[in-house]
């Protein structure tokens, strides 16, 4: 145990190997005589400071909760500096004031010092200095003399030397926006509330409440007449400055973090959190025939809306759960429709990277490009035992069993098999969703391939001596499922669905096929039946780009 002129007792232990002292408990008073003090707390605690530089808690009731408040890492950088505490911290305090009604939201301390023209917030909760300095705007600077705290502890009122009074906001704006047409000065403090100041007059105009959790980020339009605020609550509001009320207001799956409008005022920008997309809403009042906003908005009832996916898929396993969990009073909210058919007149593409289906077109340059420099190097050992059979699309296939009862079967059930055994997992599954009608799986299974691995499925169905298949009467698994592709890209195209992907896929088939499909007649037919089906929706679709391209001239050479 020791003590000292510091007025404190200190418990010292030895347990470090080279027989140093460790501090382990201590109690510490002023080691100057204080100046200035205040009960806080209900009368449980005493608030003092001293000539020390120190500010300090006391505790009436129990002395194991008394502290200093920190001014952060005094000792840390006194040590540094080689210097004493004293000398790093604030100047004596001459003044204080506290409020208790805001402890847990901002700081509710405020002090002056000696000899200093600014003043000090601190934030007894934590017990540290906070991290504002209240400096006077006046022009010419002059000391702190006096402070105090408004009733409702988000205002406090410094008298300087010089005889200015001067009001500061004790509340942190954590968000501010500026219109500069109009002058308006949006800001947001911890309270949640969106305050809005006449930056000419100098006087606060609006005031909106709604949100129940931190704002995240707040705009205005255009036109200054509303303004667009975010919140972690996961609701994006809309309040009419004009009109001093909230014209709509929804709900999303995810909490928004930023939000921006377009100066067009045609659409909203948002970012949400743990979400790499930026989402685009559409603003409905620009689209609407009626010029009341009440038609469209939902005032001050919250809407839930979900935000829109890449994958229809997606979606319907999405709705289902959120529809059984919505309450009784969201019932006559309508759900997000997905239609299953595909709308008159357009197409829809695959959502694929374009390197992926712009790949197919080009492989033989690529090909070129990446030839490895020196032939493969033959392996010293291989391992007696494979495991299975290599496969194109890097299944695991094992050898099937070989059947030695061939007796009784028909040509047509030998025809088969040899299909069987000649076919990977792509002519199998094209055959069964041919005789489904169905290609969605196959489709799916396509675009799940490399360009190189779609190539070599492709390729395994081309015939290299065709002289002896035109002679030959027995019917070649080959041109089966030739065939079969065919009827695939005649039912893609009619449905115009993953257009892009299905037009490069047609591209390569033909390029390896064309001679086949030009030696058979069986197979002329289904081209000829393809190449009907192409030009109906190619027209289609220049028709619509056609149109869209005289509307565009009609507008720019329109005079409002």
């Amino acid at each position: 145990m020791s003590s000292a002129a510091d007025n404190s007792i200190k418990m010292w232990i030895f347990d470090n190997n080279e027989g140093d002292a460790r501090l382990l408990r201590f109690r510490s008073g002023h080691s100057a005589p204080p100046r200035c003090i205040r009960f806080y707390g209900n009368g449980k605690f005493i608030l003092s400071a001293g000539q020390d530089r120190a500010f300090r808690l006391f505790s009436v009731v129990q002395d194991q909760q008394s502290r200093e408040l920190s001014q952060r890492h005094v000792a840390k950088r006194a040590k540094k500096l080689r210097v004493k505490e004293e000398e790093i911290k604030l100047k004596p305090v001459i003044a204080f004031d506290c409020a208790e009604i805001r402890a847990r939201d901002w700081c509710n301390v405020v002090t002056c010092h000696t000899d200093t023209s600014k003043a000090y917030v601190w934030r007894l909760q934590n017990f540290v200095i906070g991290e504002h300095i209240l400096t006077p705007s006046s022009e010419t600077e002059s000391l702190i003399k006096a402070c105090t705290i408004s009733a409702c502890g988000n205002f406090t009122i410094l008298g300087t030397e010089g005889g200015w009074i001067e009001k500061f906001n004790l509340q942190s704006v954590t968000k501010i926006a500026y219109h500069r047409a109009n002058g308006l000065l949006a800001t947001v403090a911890d309270d949640m509330v969106l305050v809005l100041f006449d930056t000419v007059s100098m006087k606060m105009v609006r005031r909106f409440e709604g949100h129940t959790d931190r704002i995240t980020d707040l705009c205005f339009s255009e036109d200054g007449k509303w303004l667009i605020s975010s919140s972690m609550d996961g609701t994006l509001r809309i309040w009419d400055i004009s009109l001093a009320r909230q014209i709509d207001a929804m709900r999303v799956d995810v909490s928004i973090t930023s939000v921006s409008m377009s100066p067009n005022m045609d659409v909203l920008a948002t970012t949400h959190v743990d979400q790499n997309g930026v989402y685009l809403w559409v603003n409905q009042a620009l689209f609407s025939p009626s010029t009341n906003v009440d038609s469209y908005a939902s005032g001050k009832h919250v809407r839930n809306v979900l935000l829109p996916t890449v994958s229809s898929a997606e979606r319907s396993e999405e709705e289902e759960p959120i529809k059984k969990s919505q309450d009784s009073n969201q019932s006559n909210i309508k759900p997000f429709v997905i239609m299953d058919h595909q709308i008159p007149d357009m197409i829809t593409l695959s959502l694929l990277p374009r390197s992926q289906w712009q790949s197919l077109t080009n492989l033989d340059i690529i090909k070129v490009r990446n030839k490895p420099i020196e032939p493969p190097k033959k392996p010293e050992q291989a391992p007696f035992f494979l495991p299975s059979v290599p496969s194109l699309s890097g299944e695991i296939l094992f050898e099937p069993p070989s059947s030695k009862e061939t007796d009784g079967s028909t040509t047509e059930d030998i025809g088969h098999k040899k299909m069987a055994d000649l076919s990977s997992h792509f002519s199998r599954l094209l055959q069964s969703c041919g005789e489904l009608e169905s290609y969605s799986a196959f489709t799916d299974y396509l675009k799940g391939l490399s360009p190189s691995s779609l190539d070599m499925e492709l390729r395994m169905l081309q015939i290299i001596d065709d002289d002896e298949v035109e002679e030959s009467e027995e019917p070649r698994p080959e041109l089966h499922s030739i065939s079969l592709l065919l009827d695939y890209f005649i039912h893609e195209l009619s449905c115009r669905n993953n257009f892009e992907f299905v037009q490069a896929v047609l591209k390569l088939f033909l390029k390896i096929h064309g001679e086949t499909i030009r030696r058979h007649s069986t197979l002329q037919e289904k081209v000829r039946k393809l190449l009907d089906v192409q030009s109906k929706v190619w027209q289609k679709i220049d028709k619509m780009f056609q149109s869209s391209r005289c509307m565009v001239t009609f507008l720019s050479n329109s005079q409002f």
